[in-house]
């Protein structure tokens, strides 16, 4: 049976809340956590960004459940090295239970040390590098590492969990699904689609584990949380390509203005109809996703965590 994780957007909310967050959905019965790594958010009306790997280190006293960066970029805003040592300290603090969720990023947070944009095949090169890097360091031996994109010189990390860190490489279109079924130890997605997850397993992914995460936005008011979900989350509705290269949270905001309302409300359901945010997570396991990861958008989270304790888990798990 699929786990039903829940969600950590930093991008929406500040550290202590996602503190509180991970902590009431342990209590609701969700089994695992999803948590974003971004530089900006996606618009101002988000408003926060705090940095990942201090809020992981804070999850890892508060929490049991296993935690997934969904997803970090390694490749430009950080170096490959670098993010090692945070993979490997993050799995210590979290006693193995820590995925490591990566993907090819976002001009939105790579853009701000001032280097150019890749084009989607130089940017998949650079990940499948920084994937090296960081395995070769995670063995726990100095490495030097002369490639196309990363130097690295006599580095060793020492502190490391005792079992290599899975990494599970994220992709919205088939070159990125075929890379991770080449390179992952699993694959993360935002789609239920089931030609990408194929493409994936077909790849070399095999029955190797499946992530996905949506959005919902609980609200006793279907109206209010159509609202929310278009005033914060408006982008996630973008076409083509502009999540990709858009360099700065007010540009997404200028191309939020042309997101139709009723465009957020096909794919987030708004209100507090059980069923219907059940429904919203069926074509998930349908595709064969193994573990979703579902956000709360609102601001009523007490409503939410009640709402799918009580109502909703235990439908997807009937």
């Amino acid at each position: 049976m699929a786990k039903i994780g829940y969600f950590l957007s930093c991008e929406q909310f500040g550290p202590k809340e996602l503190i509180d967050q991970a902590k009431r959905a342990e209590a609701a019965g969700f089994e695992a956590l999803w948590i974003s790594d971004h530089f900006h958010p996606w618009n101002d009306e988000q408003g926060q960004s705090p940095f990942v790997w201090g809020v992981i280190g804070a999850l890892s006293e508060v929490t049991s459940l296993p935690v997934t960066t969904a997803v970090t970029c390694p490749t430009i805003r950080i170096h490959p090295a670098i993010i090692a040592q945070a993979v490997a300290t993050a799995a210590v603090q979290l006693d193995g239970r820590f995925v490591f969720g990566v993907g090819s990023g976002e001009a939105l947070n790579e853009h701000v040390l001032g280097d150019p944009w890749p084009s989607v095949g130089v940017r998949l090169e650079m990940l499948e590098e920084s994937l090296e890097i960081i395995r070769k360091l995670h063995e726990g031996r100095e490495i030097s590492y002369h490639g196309l994109h990363y130097e690295v010189q006599e580095a060793r990390i020492y502190t490391l969990p005792e079992q290599p860190v899975p990494i599970y490489v994220s992709g919205f279109g088939t070159q990125a699904a075929e890379l991770a079924g080449r390179i992952g130890d699993g694959f993360c997605t935002t789609m239920p689609d089931a030609e990408l997850i194929k493409a994936f397993r077909e790849s070399g992914g095999g029955d190797k584990p499946v992530q996905a995460g949506t959005k919902v936005s609980w609200d006793r008011d279907a109206d209010a949380g159509l609202d929310a979900a278009h005033r914060l989350w408006a982008n996630e509705s973008l076409p083509g390509q502009l999540a990709q290269i858009l360099p700065r949270p007010k540009d997404f905001e200028d191309a939020m203005s042309l997101v139709p309302r009723e465009k957020v409300g096909e794919s987030v359901t708004c209100g507090p109809d059980a069923d219907e945010h059940a429904q919203q997570i069926r074509p998930y396991l349908e595709a064969g996703v193994d573990e979703v990861y579902v956000q709360q958008i609102g601001p009523d989270m007490e409503g939410f965590f009640a709402a799918w304790e009580k109502d909703v888990l235990p439908q997807l798990r009937g």
